[in-house]
């Protein structure tokens, strides 16, 4: 979705309803709040047509509606290592919105710092892996390796020597730390309440366990039981992030006038699906105080188009 086409139409209909200027600060503002309504709106609708579903009252199309919405809710899917906090409990990223799963990764393989630097490359030159026999090397083909002194990730693609491994991404310099674990017997971490987990940790009959651990969630601190989960690196999440900030960036020409520009830093466009766009404008107009239906939306937004086309010939 183009910012820019958005801000104008924005502006177009602001100035067909003689509403008067919108800086760029003040469409900005109004763009995350307005990307933020309807992304929450996502959820809303999911778990209203899954409701429909169930209850067998949504028509013969339901699925389509489902399979779009559930499109556009992974699409701010993340994955990540969880950066530990103390002990057993661990950091959720500050962009997190909900969280899907969480993992435990049980098998260690190897752990150590980077000694050397080559692009999409681990080497320590303590020798601790095994590139014998050529089939079946350790760590294996495919296992998980964790930077954690920046939580970045990788796989193993190769095992060129007994200090080298060729990897899927390159996220290391001389000294960081790593931690590398089989990508095999993950466990899945269950979510329970402050509640559950007194009553589960108040015998020894119910404690958790590593073949079967849990967490609580609290803020945006993950707490995982049994407590001797305590590694940098043992906690995986799978969640959903809120959608990055939108931001219309310009340069200010001669007369005052903002220019649109999209190569600055801090440039960010809209997340939503394009065919959400005139949704997405009616909601920033009426936070500008225009009302508006969205036949006048898509009419404007042709309209601006049209002026546009004939500019550029």
């Amino acid at each position: 979705m183009l910012i820019n086409d958005v801000r104008n139409t924005v502006l177009a209909i602001a100035n067909k309803n003689n509403y008067g200027y919108i800086s760029p600060q003040d469409f900005n503002l109004y763009a995350k709040q307005a990307q933020l309504d309807m992304f929450e709106d996502y959820f809303y609708q999911y778990n209203n047509w899954i409701s429909r579903e169930n209850k067998r009252t949504s028509g013969s199309g339901y699925a389509d509606i489902i399979k779009g919405l559930e499109e556009v809710i992974d699409s701010f899917s993340e994955q990540v290592f969880l950066t530990q906090n103390n002990a057993n409990t661990y950091n959720l990223p500050s962009d997190y919105y909900l969280v899907n799963k969480v993992f435990y990764y049980p098998s260690l393989l190897f752990s150590g710092a980077s000694t050397q630097t080559s692009a999409s490359q681990l080497i320590d030159g303590s020798n601790p892996f095994n590139d014998q026999p050529p089939s079946a090397p350790n760590p294996p083909i495919g296992s998980i390796v964790i930077n954690t002194t920046d939580f970045t990730q990788a796989y193993v693609t190769s095992v060129p020597s007994t200090s080298t491994l060729g990897l899927s991404a390159n996220i290391f310099t001389i000294g960081e730390n790593y931690r590398i674990y089989s990508n095999t017997n993950i466990t899945e971490v269950e979510r329970v309440t402050q509640r559950k987990i007194f009553n589960l940790t108040s015998s020894n009959l119910t404690y958790p366990t590593k073949q079967f651990p849990c967490y609580v969630l609290d803020g945006n601190i993950v707490t995982v039981y049994p407590s001797t989960i305590l590694n940098a690196g043992d906690v995986h999440s799978q969640y959903i992030r809120y959608p990055k900030d939108p931001k219309w960036t310009f340069v200010s020409l001669s007369g005052g006038e903002p220019l649109f520009d999209s190569s600055q830093s801090d440039f960010q466009d809209f997340e939503l699906p394009l065919s959400d766009q005139p949704q997405l404008i009616m909601k920033i107009c009426q936070y500008v105080g225009i009302e508006i239906r969205e036949a006048e939306v898509v009419k404007f937004a042709q309209e601006e188009e049209i002026i546009d086309t004939q500019e550029t010939s």
